[in-house]
């Protein structure tokens, strides 16, 4: 008891004293004068390919200890990052220009590995303390943002390309002064709580900033070759003359040097990394979300209205009837009363319904969570992966949620539990098996092509243990839970005849994909932010505006399947179980149009089969999951309101 105790006196105490800091999962590293700091690579990355491939694929200076990979999560697995370690070595606040390596002269298959990679547009991605590398360019007087340096460059109106050998380096530091305590650590290090005895130790300087001017230098290898790694080199300056910079070709020998210049700052650590997230068009994001938010409301204000101001004089007008005028209003009137006897007939392939409203609840709760947390500032653009390992556990765990969900609504349309276990099994594997099957498609091709995106086996065997170790046994569990929740009962009886449905002039499939386009109205304008987050390499970082804008498309999508579902029983339609799943979830098909759109308009730099079909095959298991997700918000709404709706009514 005292031993509890004590750690809450001294959780209090440390509370009441440490610093808060800017981003969660990431900790303050403070270096003194002199102390030696690596840079790391990541993958090279381009617009054009979308292929990532390792830094070490090309002929670049090793570090002198060997080459080491920096432990990933499962997100960065998945995301196709490579972390190793590089020969790029800074000393705090020590300006200085150093030789790394020469290499042996390129062969024919290097020279075309370095040419095509030029003209791909690959990036070269470097971060120190966990800040990537940011490079400044003016174009038609703007100054653009960039992470990464490119490989090399291709002159216009010119068969020739140039390596980028020389990088000019300038780290921001920020002069840090220590408290009675402080939490110092980075995010791959954990966290450590220093005291007032080592409060020396913790005075230095915080990277707040990491900035590279990419050059290419011809350099004469005879007399660099003479040189070993960190030996000083005279400073450069980059050359406009081409015939001074380093070609790339045949027999060339290519010297790699780098300088480095320490340059204080007064931003703070927390602020470091405002640079990266600053979006483009900031402006018009603002304005346009707010201008939707605004369309949208006004819109469903009005269709709520209308439909509360209907449903309510109908079932007035119902309930001031006696019993007789009941039954001659049957006879005389149609519209939704007609079909009280078959509104919950059970719909045709009641299992698969049952199945992907199970992985809808899954899909809606995990982005649901996930879009919060990173709200709040609980899964930041520091910790790397952390937004895809976050949903992929969310995911895992909310299969306790998919199969209560899709079990209930199993034992309301088949008034039985039977063949709940093969149910729940169902539900385990049916997104995961399209995901599974889409993901091992564009896996052969990335393996094709010999790119770090590529899924090892390894992790393949990994998603598997975690697939049928934990999603399959929680919601197996969850649809046990299902089958002890106590059953909704229907408030009217089914006739053993089905109603005859009217003829109509349209197909309701019609209204139901124009239903679709309100819901994609509160989309369209976040979709192309986040579009150009994941194929421009771009920040997107203003999840409060999608928590926003998701809360919205809830609310859209309920009362879209609620008016759909109302206008089918008002001509007799008693088939509204699906209609009412893809009312909402219709919004799919413009998510998945819209994603072509882009695909031609916007990423017309896009180049490769390879690159398209990984494109369009992401994009797709992105409508499937949005599908069933605002399908089963509208379902589930529809279901509810058409349950109250006929509870309210007296049926002999």
């Amino acid at each position: 008891m005292f031993g509890v105790y004590r750690a809450f006196v001294l959780l209090v105490f440390v509370t009441q004293l440490c610093n808060g800091f800017y981003l969660p999962g990431s900790y303050m590293h403070t270096y003194s004068d002199g102390d030696s700091i690596f840079a790391k690579v990541n993958s090279l990355t381009s617009i054009e390919t979308e292929l990532p491939f390792s830094f070490y694929s090309l002929p670049y200076c090793p570090p002198l200890e060997g080459i080491k990979k920096s432990a990933e999560n499962l997100g960065e697995l998945l995301m196709g990052d490579q972390i190793d370690s590089s020969a790029y070595r800074f000393r705090m606040r020590t300006n200085e220009s150093l030789y790394l390596c020469t290499t042996s002269p390129l062969n024919e298959h290097e020279v075309k590995l370095l040419k095509q990679r030029t003209r791909e547009l690959y990036q070269v991605n470097m971060i120190l303390d966990n800040l990537p590398a940011l490079r400044f360019a003016k174009q038609n007087g703007v100054t653009i943002q960039w992470t990464g340096y490119p490989v090399g460059y291709s002159p216009p109106n010119s068969n020739d390309d140039y390596i980028i050998n020389h990088l000019k380096f300038k780290v921001l530091v920020h002069e840090y002064e220590g408290n009675v305590m402080e939490v110092i650590g980075t995010g791959e290090e954990g966290m450590g709580v220093i005291s007032e005895a080592d409060k020396k130790k913790a005075l230095g300087y915080e990277i707040v900033g990491f900035e590279v001017v990419p050059c290419s230098v011809k350099y004469d290898p005879e007399k660099m070759t003479k040189l070993h790694m960190y030996d000083s080199v005279p400073s450069v300056n980059c050359p406009l003359e081409l015939d001074k910079a380093q070609i790339i070709k045949e027999h060339e020998r290519i010297t790699f040097t780098y300088e480095v210049e320490f340059v204080k700052s007064e931003t703070r650590w927390p602020s470091r990394w405002d640079a990266y997230l600053k979006m483009e068009g900031a402006r018009v994001h603002w304005f346009s979300i707010l201008n939707s938010l605004m369309v949208i409301f006004f819109l469903a204000g009005i269709v709520f209205v209308i439909f509360l101001r209907t449903v309510r004089r109908d079932l007035t007008k119902y309930e001031e009837l006696d019993k007789e005028a009941q039954a001659q209003m049957n006879e005389e009137l149609s519209g939704w009363k007609l079909v009280v006897g078959d509104v919950f007939r059970e719909p045709e392939m009641s299992k698969l319904l049952c199945i992907m409203v199970g992985d809808g609840v899954r899909i809606t709760g995990m982005a649901v969570v996930t879009i919060v947390f990173a709200a709040l500032g609980f899964m930041s653009p520091a910790s790397r992966g952390m937004l895809l390992t976050g949903m992929i556990i969310l995911y895992l765990f909310l299969g306790i949620a998919a199969g209560y969900a899709g079990v209930r609504l199993w034992r309301t349309v088949k008034g039985t539990s039977e063949g709940w276990r093969s149910l729940s099994w169902s539900i385990a594997c049916f997104f995961p098996g399209i995901a599974f099957v889409i993901l091992t498609v564009l896996n052969f091709l990335l393996w094709s092509s010999n790119s770090t995106g590529a899924i090892p086996i390894s992790l393949y065997f990994e998603l598997l243990a975690l697939w049928f170790c934990i999603s399959v046994p929680l919601t197996l569990f969850g649809g046990f839970l299902g089958t002890r929740a106590e059953a909704i009962q229907f408030p009217v009886r089914t006739n053993q005849i089905p109603r005859e449905i009217p003829e109509r002039k349209y197909p309701s499939w019609l209204l139901v994909l124009g239903a679709g386009t309100l819901p994609f109205g509160t989309l369209f304008i976040e979709l192309f932010f986040i579009f150009s987050s994941i194929w421009l390499g771009r920040f997107y970082y203003v999840f409060g505006f999608l928590l926003i804008v998701l809360l919205l498309l809830v609310v859209v999508c309920a009362e879209v399947s609620v008016v759909l579902t109302y206008m089918h029983l008002c001509v007799e339609d008693w088939r509204w179980w699906w209609k009412a799943f893809y009312a909402s979830g219709s919004v799919a098909l413009y998510v998945f149009a819209y994603s072509i759109n882009y695909l031609v308009f916007d990423l017309q730099s896009l180049s490769g089969p390879v690159s398209a079909m990984l494109y369009i095959g992401y994009s797709l298991l992105m409508a499937i999951a949005i599908m069933l997700a605002t399908g089963t918000i509208g379902f589930l709404t529809s279901f509810y309101f058409v349950h109250y709706l006929f509870s309210s009514v007296k049926i002999d």
